[in-house]
């Protein structure tokens, strides 16, 4: 999408005087960056979606704001929302859901506390309320602003942070993983940035929670068989399709990303994890341009898999039809998932490299 086009498209949707003119032009949008993706590159084209969402998402949150001030008044102290999961990384597809959280400043005395608490609770209420209405589905995991677990002062969220490090289960490693793709979207940045400190100073004080984040990282296996076949669904409505979400993107985000925390690199695009691992010297530059090639993929594979809408919201199941494996798009899928596998064998390696140097 051309840059003149794309600016004016964020200003047009940053000046939506409400949730339901913002909904159609978001609708419109669908359309056009559908079409767009057929001649972009797909790293481009996820920049500018991405870019939009951002624009959609801030503007949701400050008409909530001045809805719910004009009847609760103004917050009672400075706070941020942000993004976890595809919405942290920059790296939404159309149909993505919320996954997102409220932090605030630290109240100064109980009384304020309890204030904070039930007028962040309603603000929350009222801003993934209308994220629906613009048709962002609530999080199946139940990462959002309206679970109190995602809802908390910074010192409260750095307490959270710290037990789950204190205690690496699998799921507290899961929530980890989750907290190391923040990025605030609106509000304060230094607020979240307070909240991803404690993470990020901890594993490089302590290299051995690389080892329990490892495990995590590898969870989901690329959907390629041993002897270089696609592994495809087997049953139901998507038998004969493949798992693009869960079989490609998933493996490789979140192998770049156990190394972009491993190096102590902040960012959390998984482009720019990669450019920074190249330009910093962790990995050599013609693997880390292959990753992105297989990135790049990814994106455009996923932003391919067929979407429903369900109650007005814009949701997937991240797979391709078997309809859809074209021998172009197989070409593509098996050579995205052969420099997967290779990511995740460099990844282990690298992981237990650096555990072999602390010990």
């Amino acid at each position: 999408m051309e840059r003149l086009s794309l600016d004016q498209i964020c200003k047009e949707a940053a000046a939506a005087r409400d949730v339901p003119e913002l909904r159609a032009f978001r609708d419109r949008m669908h359309g056009e960056f559908g079409r767009h993706l057929l001649f972009a590159s797909p790293l481009e084209w996820n920049r500018d979606a991405n870019r939009f969402h951002d624009t959609v998402i801030s503007r949701v949150i400050e008409l909530s704001e001045q809805e719910y001030q004009s009847v609760n008044g103004a917050a009672p102290l400075p706070f941020a929302f942000l993004l976890f999961g595809s919405g942290g990384r920059g790296e939404q597809t159309l149909w993505s859901d919320q996954d997102n959280g409220l932090v605030y400043q630290d109240p100064g005395t109980p009384e304020e506390e309890v204030e904070a608490e039930a007028y962040f609770k309603g603000l929350a209420e009222r801003i993934s309320h209308s994220l629906e209405l613009v048709g962002y589905p609530p999080c199946s995991g139940n990462v959002i602003c309206t679970n109190a677990k995602w809802r908390k002062s910074v010192t409260a969220y750095r307490h959270t942070i710290a037990g789950w490090l204190r205690e690496p289960d699998w799921e507290n490693v899961r929530y980890l993983l989750i907290a190391a793709d923040l990025r605030t979207v609106y509000g304060d940045p230094a607020l979240g940035e307070a909240v991803a400190e404690v993470f990020h100073s901890y594993v490089t004080a302590h290299p051995s929670m690389l080892e329990h984040l490892l495990h995590n990282t590898l969870h989901h296996k690329v959907s390629l068989g041993i002897f270089g076949q696609l592994i495809k669904e087997r049953y139901g409505e998507d038998a004969g399709g493949v798992d693009v979400k869960y079989g490609a993107y998933i493996p490789i985000v979140n192998g770049i990303r156990l190394l972009a925390i491993e190096a102590g690199i902040r960012c959390t695009s998984t482009e720019e994890r990669t450019l920074a691992l190249i330009r910093e010297g962790h990995v050599e530059e013609e693997i880390g341009l292959d990753w992105l090639e297989a990135l790049s993929l990814a994106f455009k594979l996923r932003s391919m898999t067929p979407y429903q809408m369900v109650d007005g919201r814009y949701t997937t199941r991240g797979k391709l039809t078997a309809e859809q494996l074209t021998k172009e798009r197989v070409s593509e899928l098996k050579l995205c998932l052969r420099i997967g596998i290779e990511l995740q064998k460099y990844v282990k390696k690298s992981v237990q490299n650096e555990l072999e140097k602390g010990h």
